[in-house]
């Protein structure tokens, strides 16, 4: 059987980008090891004001993934490339599949299009963005969007990819889409298996991801704040490890000064062994955000073996409260407050939830079990439109 070519768009996958940078990575790598050909387009994007320091229009080995990049042209939100649209309505015809990631951004719209064009069956994994609660973000720019082009889209995409089926669920409930399929992202459990060196008695709290205002961090460092004086909070730390708009990180910042003065960390953005060691000397992650589709930071947690508080508007809650893995209370001030002395309260909890927390990570979110899962999608999408 021969192997699918699969071309893999996304607008930027630079670091500060989050989880979806990861992701993609981590997705490709998978899908190579499972039988498929893949490669990643993208721009160069780094921010508004930086690019990454790569070679453009000339494929690469990019962190492990075939990858080739174009220059963003303009727009930090929108990442319009010329050099991209043009790439993709030239050679888009010679892949059996192409996998979009993202909606209201140029790369998306323009492989969609073009995908039309040629007759190519292509995937659209919407990273969250179709959710009500994100659409309620800048409303008149999306309607436009959408109007003109997103709807188009996800309408004619062969199948849209969700990770959760709450995702899925309020998408198709509030956008009358159909033809969703629901694989959950992975991580890879060994990179961060023997890593906990800290009791739970005596870890930090940590909160990883981009820094954006729908991580709602503003009331954990308000909770934070009411606490430190406890003793159960004695000689711990909230740690904010991310990157993300610098007035709003200085915003967190001084309402960290405010509240809870000397006892925040923010690290910036963290991977690699940087990411797995502050992982490690952490008793309990914290996600209270107001909308996450999945949330690979939350995953990565849970497989270093970390229980994890999580506001209900994280769609692997459900699962986390399922697997006995952690916290799930709203995202409020209060609420949060009392989740944290009780977990932290509570050192045989965070050590039995740590333990469910590793299960499962195991038991979901293993790469080549995705990656497997994948394939067989571009198989039989490839089949269909052959």
């Amino acid at each position: 059987m021969t192997r699918p070519r699969v071309l893999h768009v996304i607008p930027g996958i630079a670091p500060r980008y989050g989880g979806p940078s990861q992701a993609i990575v981590d997705m490709v790598r998978a899908i190579a090891r499972a039988g498929a050909d893949p490669l990643i387009a993208t721009t160069d994007a780094d921010g508004p004001n930086d690019r990454l320091d790569v070679p453009i229009e000339r494929p690469f080995d990019y962190r492990g993934a075939p990858t080739i990049f174009f220059r963003r042209d303009w727009s930090e939100a929108f990442k319009a490339s010329r050099g991209l649209a043009k790439w993709l309505a030239r050679e888009v015809g010679g892949f059996d599949v192409v996998h979009i990631h993202a909606v209201f951004s140029h790369a998306s719209l323009v492989a969609a299009r073009a995908c039309r064009r040629a007759g190519v069956p292509y995937v659209v994994r919407p990273l969250g963005t179709i959710d009500p609660w994100s659409m309620a973000v800048k409303p008149w720019r999306k309607r436009l969007v959408w109007a003109v082009a997103a709807g188009a889209a996800l309408r004619h995409a062969a199948v849209i990819h969700y990770t959760t089926d709450g995702e899925r669920d309020r998408a198709e409930r509030s956008l009358g889409l159909s033809r969703g399929m629901v694989i959950p992202l992975g991580v890879a459990p060994a990179a961060f298996e023997g890593v906990r060196v800290t009791s739970p008695a005596a870890g930090d709290v940590i909160s990883l991801g981009r820094l954006d205002p729908k991580k709602n961090l503003e009331p954990l460092l308000e909770a934070w704040g009411d606490l430190i004086r406890r003793p159960a909070f004695a000689g711990r730390r909230l740690v904010i490890a991310g990157d993300g708009d610098p007035a709003y990180a200085r915003h967190l910042q001084a309402l960290a000064a405010t509240h809870a003065p000397g006892t925040v960390t923010f690290t910036g953005w963290l991977e690699g062994a940087a990411k797995a060691q502050a992982l490690a000397g952490a008793a309990l992650f914290a996600a209270p955000s107001h909308q996450e589709n999945f949330g690979i930071a939350v995953a990565e947690a849970l497989a270093a073996g970390l229980p994890v508080l999580l506001s209900p508007k994280v769609d692997l809650a459900p699962a986390v409260v399922e697997a006995g893995a952690g916290w799930v209370v709203p995202g409020t001030r209060d609420a949060l407050r009392d989740a944290l002395v009780s977990a932290l309260g509570d050192p045989a909890a965070l050590a039995d939830r740590g333990r469910r927390a590793a299960a499962m990570a195991r038991d979901r979110f293993d790469w080549d079990a995705i990656g497997a899962r994948l394939v067989d999608l571009y198989r039989g999408l490839r089949a269909r439109h052959g």
